[in-house]
């Protein structure tokens, strides 16, 4: 779906600067002049992205602000889409986006590693940690826990898992009383449930022994986030495993019933990767979009979203906050499981274990 950010709509969501005046946020990098210049004449840009716009609206208000003659045209897509069309608009030598961010972390880097994104040394770079840029091509914008939700109701207080072990137990003790009660992405429709799923195995094996509970349990599997909150909400599942912790918490601050648990054992932090493609038709007013992403500025706005911020300088950056966090490093490791033959290995084991299929 397709967004064209109304002047007055986005001003009226902020307060925060008058860009008439000059004034710019606190901490923001000096973009080049020229690049500046060169983007007011293209004066829209173009992004693909996986984020809803709710959670990007307040984001895209600040841009607006500091960019007001520049529009943003916002394509939301899930992550298939995204990556289909982006490959399909390729081969036809017919690029329509200027930027591409998506939580399907694993496909982004495919499509930097194949060589689609351009080299860009955005000037908020130095501000963000190794682990969230990639060779100046590929960004980590946010820094996302990937949690446990359940339902407040109806799930007992001393069985509320607070580590993936605790969870093991709790399914192989409680398995006909959870029977069809768990909830889980499943990986062979789900890029991101793919990643999270073999994120876990890489930190432990007895992620397996996780899967093969879940199994004994029953658990339905889903291809989205927020199809699974919207069960435990219901109360239809009790518990929902390796949900996207972003949506979880902003859903939590809505739903009474809805509780979330970051594992101490260890917690995931995956995020949103960025990137400006080779050929995009607003070059410069991308790069603008993507310092404005990783500014001091932007970074807050997206944290007051539970996206999380990746800079060390946004107080509410959740990699400073526990020593459990252990975020996605931006990087080819993120194409293991892309290889086809090793992606059907990998299925193939998680059928086995969750004895479903």
């Amino acid at each position: 779906m397709r967004a064209l950010l109304a002047v007055s709509a986005v001003a009226a969501m902020v307060g925060m600067w008058d860009p008439a005046l000059g004034q710019v946020p606190d901490g923001y990098a000096s973009s080049d002049a020229q690049t500046v210049d060169a983007a007011a004449l293209e004066g829209v840009v173009t992004i693909y992205t996986t984020t809803d716009e709710t959670e990007a609206a307040v984001l895209l208000a600040g841009f607006h602000a500091l960019r007001p003659n520049i529009r943003v045209e916002y394509d939301e897509l899930n992550s298939t889409e995204l990556y289909d069309r982006f490959l399909t608009e390729a081969a036809a030598g017919k690029i329509t986006s200027d930027l591409v961010w998506s939580s399907a972390m694993d496909q982004q880097m495919k499509l930097v590693n194949d060589g689609y994104a351009a080299a860009y040394a955005s000037p908020e770079a130095a501000r963000l940690p190794q682990w969230a840029v990639w060779n100046y091509e590929a960004y980590g914008v946010t820094a996302e826990p990937v949690a446990i939700a359940y339902n407040k109701r109806l799930l007992p207080a001393a069985e509320i898992p607070k580590m993936h072990t605790d969870l093991t137990r709790l399914l192989a003790d409680k398995a006909e009383a959870l029977k069809g009660k768990v909830a889980t992405y499943d990986p062979e429709r789900s890029a991101v449930g793919l990643l999270f799923i073999t994120q876990d195995v890489q930190i432990t094996k007895s992620t397996w022994d996780l899967v093969r509970a879940m199994g004994e349990a029953g658990a339905k599997l889903y291809s989205t986030t927020g199809t699974m909150l919207d069960r435990i909400a219901a109360g239809d599942q009790l518990i929902a495993y390796n949900t996207i912790g972003s949506y979880a918490f902003e859903r939590a601050k809505a739903e009474p019933s809805l509780g979330v648990v970051l594992p101490t054992d260890y917690t995931i932090v995956m995020s949103r990767i960025a990137f400006i493609p080779k050929g995009a038709p607003h070059p410069n007013a991308a790069r603008l979009f993507l310092d404005y992403l990783l500014s001091k500025d932007g970074q807050t706005r997206l944290a007051a979203r539970s996206l999380g911020s990746v800079r060390e300088d946004v107080p509410a950056n959740p990699i400073e906050q526990e020593s459990f966090f252990r975020p996605i490093r931006v990087g080819p490791e993120l194409l293991t499981y892309l290889d086809q033959a090793k992606r059907n290995q990998f299925l193939k084991e998680w059928r086995r274990a969750l004895q479903t299929r």
